[in-house]
C-alpha cells in the first residue's frame, strides 16, 4: 500500500502537474527566457521519471497485494554518480533485457576494446530505436553511448554497485558527481522530448542566448525537493519508501500525501508516458 500511495503521488502530483508546463515550454521555446528553458528540461526529467517510476510502483505494490513479486524497475537513478550507475538504476527491466539478449550475445565487454565499444553503441542505439522511429530517440541513445564509453575505457563502469551512502559516507565528490550526471542526463532528455534534433539543438542554444527573464515555479520545485528528500532518506531500499520505522511519522506522511493527491486529482488526465512504447 505504501508503494501504491507513493506511485500515485509521483504520477498525479508531480508528473501530471508538470506535464502541461513542459508542453507549453517546449512548444514555444524560442520565445522563452533561459531560466524557463532550464526549468522545462528539469521538469521533463522529473515528469518522465515520476510518470514511469510511479506506474512501476503502483504495479509492484498491486501485484504484491496478490502475492506476486515483481522486480524493481527504478532504484533512485537521479542519485547516480556515473552514467553507468544511472543505467543500473533506470528502467531496470528493459536495460537488463537488452544486456542479456543483445549486449552479451554480441560479446559484451569480453571482446576487444573496439568491438566492446561497438556493442555499447549498438545497445544504446537499439534502446533509442525501441522508443520510436524518430531521429531524436537515436540521438538520445547515441548521447548516452558517448557518455558511457569513457567509464568503460577507464574501467570505472563497474563502480558504485551499491546505492550512495550504503557502505561509506557521502563525500563532496559524490555530490558533485551526482549533480554532473544528472545535468548530462537532463541534456539528453531534451533530445528525447523535442520533436526534432534541430529543435533540441535550438532549445539548448536558446538557454545560453536568451538569458533574460526568470521562472516562477517555486511550488513545483517544492514538490521535486520533497520527492528527492524522501527518496534520499529511503535510498537504501526502494521497497521501503515511506517507512521511517516510526508509526506516527509514517501516518503523518500518509495523510499529507493523500491530501495532496486529492488536491491535484482533478488535474490528472494524462495517460502514462510509457503506454505509447
Amino acid at each position: 500500500m505504501r508503494l501504491i500511495l507513493w506511485g500515485l503521488f509521483k504520477k498525479i502530483v508531480i508528473a501530471d502537474t508538470l506535464a502541461p508546463i513542459v508542453d507549453a515550454i517546449f512548444s514555444d521555446y524560442q520565445s522563452q527566457p533561459g531560466l524557463v528553458l532550464i526549468a522545462g528540461a528539469v521538469f521533463f526529467s522529473f515528469q518522465i521519471y515520476c510518470d514511469f517510476s510511479g506506474y512501476s510502483d503502483i504495479a509492484i505494490g498491486t501485484s504484491k497485494l496478490f502475492g506476486i513479486e515483481l522486480m524493481s524497475n527504478f532504484k533512485f537513478p537521479y542519485f547516480s554518480r556515473t552514467i553507468a550507475e544511472f543505467w543500473r538504476r533506470w528502467h531496470v527491466s528493459l536495460s537488463t533485457w537488452f544486456r542479456d539478449y543483445i549486449y552479451f550475445p554480441l560479446g559484451g565487454s569480453r571482446a576487444s576494446k573496439a568491438k566492446s565499444i561497438r556493442n555499447i553503441f549498438v545497445i544504446f542505439l537499439v534502446s533509442g530505436f525501441w522508443h520510436g522511429a524518430n531521429w531524436t530517440f537515436l540521438a538520445w541513445g547515441a548521447i548516452h553511448a558517448l557518455l558511457y564509453v569513457p567509464s568503460f575505457l577507464f574501467g570505472y563502469n563497474r563502480k558504485h554497485i551499491d546505492v550512495i551512502g550504503h557502505t561509506d559516507k557521502v563525500s563532496v565528490t559524490d555530490i558533485f558527481r551526482i549533480i554532473l550526471t544528472y545535468c548530462l542526463v537532463t541534456i539528453a532528455w531534451i533530445f528525447f522530448r523535442a520533436p526534432s534534433i534541430a529543435d533540441a539543438v535550438s532549445y539548448i542554444g536558446h538557454i545560453f542566448t536568451n538569458s533574460r527573464g526568470a521562472s516562477s515555479y517555486n511550488l513545483y520545485y517544492g514538490y521535486i525537493v520533497a520527492l528527492l528528500c524522501i527518496e534520499w532518506l529511503m535510498r537504501r531500499n526502494e521497497r521501503q519508501v515511506l517507512n521511517t520505522g516510526y508509526r506516527a511519522l509514517n501516518w503523518a506522511m500518509y495523510l499529507v500525501l493523500i491530501l495532496v493527491i486529492f488536491l491535484h486529482a482533478n488535474n490528472s488526465a494524462n495517460n502514462f508516458i510509457y503506454f505509447q512504447f
